[in-house]
Parts: C-alpha cells; structure tokens; sequence
C-alpha cells in the first residue's frame, strides 16, 4: 500500500481542545466551516451539495449540543475526512450513552437524536476513559472535490 493510498482511506483529521460550555457550539461550527472549506466542500458547487454542508453544520450543533446540556460540556471534538465521509466525534466526561425519546413526545426540545438519526449515514456512542465519544458520520457529497483526503 502506498501513501496516497493510506492517506485516502485514514483521510485527514482536525481535533479542537475544550473547556466548558461558554460558546462552545459557535466554536465548533466555526471550526467546522474552516475545515470544510479547507477540504473543498465549501463553497459548494451545487444545491445537493450546499444541502449536505448545512446538514454536517446542524449535526455538529447538535452533537455539541448535548454535550452541553447532558454532559457538562464537550472535552474534544474531531473531524475525519476521507474520499467517502466525514466522521465527527464528541468527546465528554458522561459515561452515560445517549438514548433516544420515546416517541411522540410532544414536549419541545430533546429531539437531537431524532436529527441525528434522519441526517447522519450512521451514528453511535463508545467508552472514553471516564466519559464517552458520540460520533456521526455523514457520506461526503457526490461530487465532492475535496482534494487530499
């Protein structure tokens, strides 16, 4: 296997260092929309595409989000990009793994996991040290001309 071969299949990774709650989501947005014009899918070419960088926007809002609320706040937060997705991971210091509303609940809010669930290629939660990550994946736009990852 070759560099390039191994660069296209592990992508390119950005990590971000947290402490605390206070701007944490624009932080993270804004970390985001920097990396993704970096890897070439900002600005979008098309509708489609710009479709998929609000939706990858939306979800980090609401990964960090609940770190927030749920979890005294995210400690690190990742991207990982490659050829065919982007992985973005939230790590915090719960060991307690996110799980779903019943549903039809109709209270507001608490419905970041249904958001997830209809926007994301696949999602989970795994053990951290004393915490957890929460990670979504979202498949990268069709015709994506991110270049080195």
């Amino acid at each position: 296997m070759v560099l390039s071969d191994v660069l296209q299949s592990r992508g390119q990774t950005r990590r971000l260092t947290l402490c605390g709650t206070e701007d944490v989501v624009g932080r993270c947005r804004d970390f985001s929309r920097e990396a993704l014009a970096d890897w070439q899918w900002i600005p979008a070419a098309d509708e489609e595409e710009q479709a998929v960088v609000d939706d990858v926007l939306l979800l980090v809002s609401e990964v960090v989000t609940n770190a927030c609320l749920h979890a005294g706040g995210p400690r690190e937060f990742v991207l990982n990009c490659t050829a065919a997705r982007l992985r973005i991971e939230v790590t915090d210091g719960s060991p307690v793994h996110p799980s779903p509303r019943p549903s039809g609940v109709a209270a507001p809010g608490g419905h970041g996991l249904t958001v997830l669930r209809r926007l994301a290629r696949s999602w989970g939660s795994l053990p951290r040290g004393s915490g957890k990550t929460v990670w979504v994946e979202v498949a990268a736009p069709h015709g994506s001309r991110q270049r080195g990852a």
